[in-house]
C-alpha cells in the first residue's frame, strides 16, 4: 500500500474515533470537563431552598447541589428557578440537574429522567385563624390557592373534581413567595403547600396570624432529582449520590441543620423502598 494511502486511512480512522467519543461524551463527562456543577433550585421554598441574610442561595437542596459538585470536584453553580422552569431548564441545557423538591411523577417522567428519591414531603394546607378548616374537604366553603406547576396544585384539583366542587374557589399563583404573599394579603382564605415550607413560613414571625391545617388525604410526595432523559451514565451517578448521602450519615447531617430534627427512621425506610 503506497504511504500517501496509509496516511489518508489512519487520518480517516482518527477523524472516525474523535467523532465517535464526541458521541458518546455525557454529561457526567461535560461537568467534569468544564468544572462546573451548573445545579437548578427553586429558592423561595425554605427550608429547602432560599436566600440567606447575605442574599447567598442557601437550603438542603442547595446543600445537596454543593455536596454533588465536591464530590464530583468541580465548583458549584447555583440557579434560581421557579417552579414552572424546572423542566425546561434541562431541556434547554442551562442546567445540568435540578435539586428542586420534583415530584417523581410518571407525566414528568416522560420528559426527563428521575434519580431515586432523596426526600419525601406531606402536603398541607396553611389557613388564616378564624377560618373553618377541621378537615381538608373544608376547603370547598373558601377560597383556596396554590403555586402554579406544583404536585400539591394538582392533587387539589384531583381531590376537589372527585368531590365535585369545581375550581370556581381556585386562584393559582407563579410562584410560592406570590402564593404566600397572596394569603398574606388575603386573596385567599387559605394555601396549599409542604409541611416543611408551612413550618418554615409560621416560625418566622410574618405569619402570625395563620395557623397550620389538615394534610391532603392518604399522599406522601416523594421527590427526585432530575436531568435530562437520555443521560443514563449521568442519573446512575446521582443515584449512587444519593444512596453515599444516607450511608454516609450526610442526609441525617442536613436533615438536623434544616429542620432541627434527626432523620426519621421512617423517611429513610420510605427511601430505600422508593429506589
Amino acid at each position: 500500500m503506497k504511504l500517501v494511502n496509509k496516511i489518508s486511512l489512519v487520518i480517516a480512522s482518527m477523524t472516525i474515533m474523535g467523532a465517535f467519543n464526541v458521541a458518546n461524551a455525557d454529561k457526567l463527562d461535560d461537568v467534569i470537563n468544564r468544572g462546573t456543577l451548573n445545579c437548578g433550585v427553586v429558592l423561595d421554598f425554605p427550608p429547602m431552598g432560599y436566600t440567606d441574610k447575605d442574599n447567598k442561595p442557601a437550603g438542603f437542596d442547595v446543600d445537596y447541589c454543593h455536596d454533588l459538585a465536591k464530590v464530583l470536584g468541580v465548583k458549584s453553580n447555583v440557579i434560581n428557578l421557579t417552579w414552572g422552569d424546572r423542566i425546561p431548564s434541562l431541556i434547554s441545557a442551562k442546567t445540568d440537574v435540578v435539586i428542586g423538591s420534583t415530584s417523581d411523577s410518571l407525566p414528568r417522567a416522560k420528559s426527563v429522567g428521575f434519580s431515586y428519591p432523596y426526600f419525601v414531603f406531606k402536603f398541607q394546607v396553611v389557613s388564616k385563624k378564624g377560618v373553618k378548616m377541621a378537615s381538608f374537604d373544608d376547603l370547598k366553603n373558601v377560597k383556596v390557592g396554590a403555586a402554579l406547576g406544583t404536585t400539591y396544585e394538582s392533587e387539589y384539583f384531583k381531590y376537589a373534581d372527585s368531590k365535585g366542587w369545581g375550581r370556581d374557589n381556585y386562584t393559582a399563583f407563579k410562584s410560592e413567595n406570590d402564593a404566600f404573599l397572596g394569603l398574606y394579603q388575603g386573596k385567599v382564605d387559605a394555601l396549599i403547600s409542604t409541611n416543611t415550607n408551612i413550618a418554615t413560613k409560621l416560625a418566622s414571625g410574618q405569619f402570625d396570624s395563620f395557623v397550620a391545617g389538615p394534610f391532603v388525604p392518604n399522599y406522601d410526595d416523594v421527590v427526585g432529582i432530575i436531568a435530562e432523559r437520555n443521560e443514563l451514565a449521568w442519573i446512575n451517578y446521582l443515584n449512587l449520590f444519593l444512596v453515599h448521602q444516607v450511608r454516609d450519615g450526610r442526609l441525617n447531617e442536613l436533615h438536623v441543620k434544616h429542620f432541627g430534627t434527626p432523620v426519621s427512621a421512617a423517611m429513610v425506610q420510605s427511601l430505600r423502598d422508593n429506589k
